[in-house]
Formats: structure tokens, sequence, C-alpha cells
């Protein structure tokens, strides 16, 4: 977002939402990838105490998905007397394809169809997908198995989509809506040309840590101007949306949050996607705009399952017990410090491939990859690598000293207290990714 002059895209309605509300500037993805971050963000819980310890996809040993015991911010807020809606993409169901080769709904690969009922979590508007990339033709399910196609960019027809429930919803009740745009996401190049055009080839400005050789690629500078292209695109929705808000005499009385699920490398350090532990793909996007919350910057480290207990506590509705993040609002309004000063990252790589090696040796699959531990300045990488006999290695960055994460430092001091709170953590989600005995 230009408002905060990290790159260079033109965000203007991003940028006076950010001057209107609170801007999180330390905002964090616990496990930068779609379905364990989602499923963080809609239930407060660690993604591993989800059983989230990948994305839900087909050609896993296991399924994985959202539970349908699990409560989400929809059960909790349907209890309390809200209508829901949740519209566009939700990557929380397992694969139709993991039950049925050739599934009614025309769901494929990674995708499925969500019916009514219990794994919908309450919903009462639902206008969604599981996992699907075609942006400019993408498809939905409402309340059948029947596939609604559409011709039109993904982020304009969800908006719609949205303003049509907000304009039809039932006006005596209060409104949860969930809008998941997919994009910008892979294929970048799946976007509308006007956008494009707002982006000629002389206007890209690579990020500082993006190698000579990387830059000087037409492929890179390609995806650089559709990515950039793509998040304007965001951009001018999301200013539909505030200015609808603002038509109707709802903006002061409706909480408003932009976020995403993770961020994106876009050729930093010469890699593309997330999963990784760079700040890139960690670091994400948090404005909340709230009459009762003030203007400004907030720098406490919000993860993922640390959003829903803020935001509930926020509209007075008392948080369940199952949640494991922590409300920062207190600490927003400046009544007390950050309830935490570090946050934990993880990710484990789980592509079938990866996996079958680790269980054929009798180790758990969920041992490699990589964990980290952000605290103050300072981040610890444990990285397991994606091979049951890779050599474990230990990365220490000084984030203060080197924002880009190029020079990892020495410091056994630190790097002994980041593990010993990193091992307690792991601990207490029953993580065995520290295993002794590994190589």
């Amino acid at each position: 977002m230009g408002a905060v002059s990290e790159d260079c895209l033109c965000t203007p309605n991003m940028d006076m939402l950010a001057s209107e509300s609170l801007l999180c500037s330390n905002a964090l993805s616990t496990y930068p990838l779609c379905s364990p971050h989602r499923g963080a963000l809609l239930t407060g819980k660690h993604p591993l105490s989800l059983g989230l310890w990948t994305n839900c996809k087909v050609g896993l040993p296991e399924h994985v998905l959202l539970e349908s015991g699990e409560t989400t911010i929809t059960d909790i807020l349907h209890r309390n007397g809200y209508e829901n809606a949740y519209i566009g993409k939700y990557h929380l169901d397992a694969s139709e394809m993991n039950y049925c080769e050739a599934p009614e709904s025309g769901a494929r690969n990674w995708d499925a169809y969500t019916p009514a009922g219990e794994r919908r979590h309450n919903v009462d508007f639902w206008y969604s997908y599981g996992a699907y990339d075609r942006h400019l033709s993408p498809h939905y399910w409402h309340d059948s198995q029947k596939m609604i196609t559409v011709d039109r960019w993904s982020v304009e027809h969800e908006t719609d989509v949205l303003l049509s429930f907000l304009e039809n919803r039932d006006k005596e009740r209060p409104f949860c809506a969930i809008l998941s745009w997919n994009p910008p996401h892979p294929p970048y190049d799946q976007v509308p040309g006007y956008l494009l055009n707002l982006y000629p080839d002389s206007s890209v400005f690579p990020r500082k840590n993006v190698p000579e050789s990387l830059q000087e690629s037409p492929d890179f500078r390609k995806k650089w101007r559709e990515y950039m292209a793509a998040v304007t695109g965001l951009d001018v929705q999301l200013g539909r949306i505030v200015g609808y808000l603002k038509e109707k005499g709802l903006f002061d009385d409706t909480v408003l949050v932009l976020s995403a699920d993770h961020g994106d490398m876009l050729g930093s350090h010469g890699i593309y996607g997330k999963n990784t532990w760079y700040e890139e793909s960690i670091r994400i996007p948090l404005i909340v705009h709230d009459r009762d919350i003030p203007c400004g910057e907030y720098s406490g480290p919000i993860v993922s399952e640390d959003q829903l207990p803020t935001l509930l506590e926020l509209l007075g509705v008392e948080s369940p017990p199952c949640i494991e993040g922590k409300s920062h609002l207190s600490a927003i309004l400046g009544k007390d410090g950050h309830p935490r000063n570090y946050s934990t990252h993880m990710m484990i790589p789980g592509m079938p491939e990866l996996v079958a090696p680790f269980r054929k040796k009798g180790l758990d699959n969920k041992a490699f990859g990589w964990r980290a531990i952000r605290k103050g300045r300072f981040k610890l990488v444990v990285d397991n690598g994606n091979a049951p006999d890779a050599i474990q290695r230990k990365l220490l960055y000084d984030l203060k000293a080197d924002p880009y994460e190029e020079n990892p430092i020495t410091d056994s001091s630190i790097e002994a207290e980041l593990l010993l709170l990193l091992r307690s953590e792991l601990e207490r989600l029953d993580d065995n990714f520290l295993l002794e005995g590994r190589p």
C-alpha cells in the first residue's frame, strides 16, 4: 500500500482508509499459506490446533479441512444475533476430489463446494468456492451444487455481490460480511487491461533485495507490473465499499478491516510466492476502522489468531474459551502494554511427495519445513529442510540493522533465548519439530 511507502503502488483508497483508521504496522501471518492462516483468522486458534498443517488440497495422506465442530467468528456472531455473509475464496473445505473423482458440483483439483449446513458455520448468505485461480472467469456456488460461472474479473464481481448483500440484508439485525478476494494471487497475468495500462513498464520499481540479474528479466518486470495492477484493482473496489457505507450512513457504525493471509516475495531474495520466513512473506497489511479506536499506528505484533479476539472485544462480544489468540484492544487504546512481545511463524510444506519419505522413515511428516520466532528486533529461523536426512540450520536476523534479511548474524545469547521461547511454544502446540536426534 502507498500508505506504508515500501512498494511503489497507486492505492489512494487504501491510503485514505489508513489515514482515517488504525494501521497495524506489525501484523503477521502465523503461517504464510492460504488455508492455515484463514483457519486461524476465523477461529482464533493456531493452525496446528486446527489440524491445518498445510493447504486444503487433493492427494494428501489425510484430509485437511476446517472441521465443522470448530467455532468460527460467524458461529459466535450468529449466537449474538448477527446476519452473516461469506463471499469469495474459502479454501477451508477438503477437496471434493478426495472423495469422488468427478464431483457433481464440477469442482476439480483443490476446489470444493461447501454444502449448506454445519460446514458453513452459520453463514446465512453463502457465495463462495474453495480454491480456483481463473480470476477473469471465476465460478461460485450459492445454495446448490449448480456452479455459477461469471465472465468478469473476480474482484469486481465479488464486490458487486457484497454490495447487493448489504443493500438487501435484514436491516433490523447487525451484520458480519467477509469478502475474500483472491488476487493478487498467481497467475498474475489474469488482471484487466485497464489496470495494466496504469503501470507502463518504466514505472516498475523493484525492491532493494531483488537480485540485479532478476531485475533485468522481462518476465520479472511483467510479473511486478501485473501484481501492482491487481493491487490497484483491489483499491478501486475498496473505494466502492467505503463509498457505499458512507452514502448509507453506515461507515461510522461499521468495523471495517482490510488484511491479507500472507505476502508475496515477488523476486526478493530471488524468490516468488509465500511459504518462506522472510518479512515479505509473513508481514501482512492490517487496517482497522472503527469510531471507538484512535487513528494512527499500532506496532504490537498481531498474529493471525489474535485478530478474532481483538475484533470480538471491539464488538463487545465475549470470546469463547477455545480461542487461543490474544486481544490487543487494551494496548491499542493505550491502557496497557502489548499482550505478547513475540510472534511465532511456521511453514510445513504439504506436498505428498515430501510427506511420504518422512513417514517411510517413521518420522512425523510435520517435523520438516521451518519454524521461526520473532521478538523485538530479532528473528530466529530453524529450518529442517524438506528431506528426512536434511541438516538442520539456524538463522538469526537483526531486523533493525538488516531489514531486508540479507546478512544473518551470530549471537549465542540471543539465539539461546529465542530458541528456548520457540521450544516452549512448540511444546504448547504438541509440535515435535525440534525433535532430539534430528540430523
